[in-house]
């Protein structure tokens, strides 16, 4: 005999299209519902429509946050003796911060269980970036990645299936039915990851601006609150830091030229905004942890970083010391005229790199791990005609064309240095 359920969908979706509050039962069991596949696509894409539309009280995304938690399994970092740490970037150009931020955090002996995932479209993945290392594995058992967090403290690997399938479901519905943009949506997508992940504390690098997912600084910074105040709700400590990404971040925009620049990084050098957000993060990272007095900048200068790097790669069977992938093919771009590099805006040139295989326009694409750009300057810079402004990178010269068509306009050489932007806009807290 077939159960009878509860609620009915069409009820769900109409109390939400009419702008109300959906009880908390009905929305636990919707998504519930969907996950088993009993709610049909069709049916879930409306309300997910519909809450694009009207949008969700705190207390209703904290109810769909927990129902996607509950979809799936729930890690527990109780037995490890370490105060565990995360951190999650919305994504943006050239953003590889963490890459140098988990060693750098593990050093002072926290533990990171970094959980990642693969670019799509013009916002590369930090694991496709890693699997630029010769031997280097994302695939981790648990047993393995417990060990390591007790071993080395850092960890970067593939997400497991079981946590939050409600998310993947929804996810991939949301990505064709144009309703990616739902704030409440997003908020609760990440951050039932990130707590049933286990982690007893999150920092989120929320970025707005040309490059970044939430373009609109107001959108962004609601976005932040929202998945602060999900965190803390949940019970995990929780702060977020509003980023700028108008302009790509450090001078390597790919693969396996992002792990070289955050190698520099490691190594006490690197470009200044790389180290700057790095420095933010980790501080932020171990004031949270209860080391809010941490020397983050003397921990990239004296090794300490770069020994957890290099013990991290090696936990994975990746070779530190191995070469990285080089590109057959270069193409570099100079300036037209004497003057200051004005602008650069940060979606062109990550358009530009997808274009030149560093991204992948379907999951299942391969990338090239050492197509990408490699930057020569930054705005505010003095140029002089001839000086190489940027280099193209790819496997397949044929590639080059269509990149510098995403580049036609997207950056500019003036008589004066643009305004000064902070980089760090601000910091929220629950």
């Amino acid at each position: 005999m077939t159960a009878v359920e509860p609620f009915d969908a069409v009820d769900v979706i109409r109390a939400k299209r009419d702008g109300g509050t959906v009880p908390e039962d009905a929305l636990r069991w919707m998504v519930d519902a969907y996950t088993r596949g009993y709610v049909a696509d069709a049916q879930m894409a409306s309300f997910a429509m519909a809450v694009l539309l009207n949008g969700m009280e705190r207390d209703e995304i904290r109810v769909m946050t927990s129902a996607m938690i509950a979809s799936g399994e729930r890690m527990s970092f109780a037995g490890l003796g370490k105060t565990t740490v995360d951190k999650h970037s919305t994504g943006g150009v050239g953003d590889k911060i963490t890459l140098p931020l988990a060693p750098l955090v593990a050093a002072f002996g926290v533990a990171v269980p970094q959980l990642s995932g693969r670019g799509l479209g013009h916002t590369g993945g930090t694991l496709d970036k890693l699997e630029s290392i010769p031997g280097w594995r994302a695939a981790l058992s648990n047993e393995e990645l417990f060990a390591q967090l007790e071993g080395v403290g850092a960890v970067i690997c593939a997400a497991g299936s079981g946590l939050a399938p409600a998310d993947k479901k929804l996810y991939a519905l949301r990505d064709v039915t144009g309703t990616v943009e739902a704030i409440p949506l997003i908020a609760s997508s990440i951050m039932s990851k990130k707590i049933a992940e286990g982690t007893g504390a999150l920092v989120l690098d929320v970025k707005f601006g040309s490059g970044a997912f939430m373009r609109d600084v107001d959108k962004a910074r609601e976005l932040a609150r929202t998945m602060v105040a999900l965190g803390t709700d949940s019970g995990v400590a929780t702060t977020a830091l509003l980023t700028d990404m108008n302009t790509p971040l450090g001078l390597a925009i790919g693969n396996a030229n992002e792990v070289r620049e955050s190698v520099e990084v490691l190594a006490g050098g690197g470009p200044a905004d790389i180290v700057e957000l790095t420095v933010a993060l980790a501080r932020e990272m171990l004031s949270l942890a209860g080391q809010p007095d941490a020397d983050v900048e003397e921990a990239l200068q004296d090794g300490h970083a770069m020994d957890a790097w290099r013990q991290m790669i090696r936990a994975q069977d990746g070779d530190p010391d191995a070469a990285l992938p080089a590109p057959r093919e270069t193409h570099t771009v100079v300036a037209d005229a004497d003057g200051v590099v004005s602008r650069m805006d940060a979606l062109p040139f990550g358009v530009a790199a997808w274009r030149l295989g560093a991204g992948r326009a379907r999951a299942e694409d391969p990338v090239v791990h050492a197509a990408g750009i490699d930057l020569h300057v930054k705005p505010g810079e003095r140029v002089a005609a001839g000086q190489p402004v940027f280099t193209l990178l790819a496997d397949d010269g044929n590639r080059f064309a269509r990149a510098l068509d995403a580049l036609d306009g997207a950056w500019e050489i003036g008589a004066e240095a643009p305004a000064s932007t902070p980089l760090v806009l601000e910091r929220i807290t629950a």
